[in-house]
């Protein structure tokens, strides 16, 4: 068994995938969680997909991916909270993501081998990470984490009570500007782990699992960033030893968790209610 956990750490490309690994998990579950509670799951799938048109000019101008994918990334969720004053959240959403996802296409369309040189962008490839990717991942996670602790009494306050946080004049509309830049920074984050068409599953999936066990917010991201963890460890060792892409790896054993956790959780004392 010893042998088992250890031949891989054996590699330097496998350590670097599993730092890289555990904290696109944890990262994704925390923010992750705000999703779940506030109904966004739409808007992480939307904003995954509406960095394309960054990614495809950072790729025809020869400058890294990751610069074009958060510049992109910003400007979709500031694009969106402003559009959500005007129209309906859904409605806004999908107006950003299918223009910017149609300029991405219409961008990598003028490259002729986008469809090779793109593919681990779009389904991750953590075996691949490098020493400089470790750093961009690690500072943008670090990023994440820290301002989500700095923020968390206001965030929680403004999605389960607006009213009360606009009453306690709370700047409720940079909140929620810091919110979506925050998850706009996560998806980049998680962008050479899982990929834009995996990165959904990793936000929504740890959190969903954790609110069938529990209904406080703290223990809640607690728990999501535990399975989180978990999945992209245990992904990362199957993709090792059974010969399977990485990415999807670790949405499989992340949805495999989820189940098991519905399963048992119908026997389960009834939920209850968030404070």
């Amino acid at each position: 068994m010893t042998g088992w956990l250890l031949e891989p750490l054996t590699y330097p490309f496998m350590l670097r995938g599993l730092f890289a690994a555990v904290m696109v998990g944890a990262v994704c579950a925390v923010l992750g969680t705000y999703v779940v509670l506030r109904g966004m799951s739409f808007f992480g799938d939307a904003l995954a997909h509406a960095i394309l048109p960054g990614v495809a000019v950072a790729y025809l101008a020869r400058w890294p991916l990751s610069a074009g994918a958060l510049a992109a990334g910003l400007l979709a969720a500031a694009a969106i909270g402003y559009l959500q004053t005007r129209v309906r959240e859904d409605t806004a959403i999908g107006i950003v993501f299918s223009g910017a996802f149609a300029l991405g296409i219409a961008l990598l369309s003028t490259v002729r081998t986008y469809t090779v040189d793109l593919t681990h962008f779009l389904f991750g490839n953590v075996l691949g990470v490098s020493p400089a990717d470790l750093v961009v991942t690690a500072v943008l996670s670090g990023g994440v984490l820290l301002l989500t602790v700095a923020f968390h009494k206001e965030l929680v306050l403004v999605s389960f009570d607006p009213v009360l946080a606009t009453v306690l004049r709370l700047p409720t509309s940079l909140l929620r500007y810091l919110l979506l830049f925050l998850l706009a920074v996560t998806v980049v984050a998680s962008l050479q782990v899982v990929g834009v068409a995996l990165v959904v599953a990793m936000l929504v999936t740890p959190p969903a699992t954790a609110y069938l066990l529990v209904r406080r917010v703290g223990p809640m991201m607690g728990l999501a960033a535990l399975f989180g963890v978990l999945s992209a460890v245990a992904g990362l060792y199957g993709s090792y030893y059974l010969n399977i892409p990485s990415g999807p790896a670790m949405v499989l054993v992340c949805t495999g968790i989820f189940l098991l956790v519905l399963l048992f959780s119908r026997r389960a004392r009834p939920p209850r209610r968030v404070p």
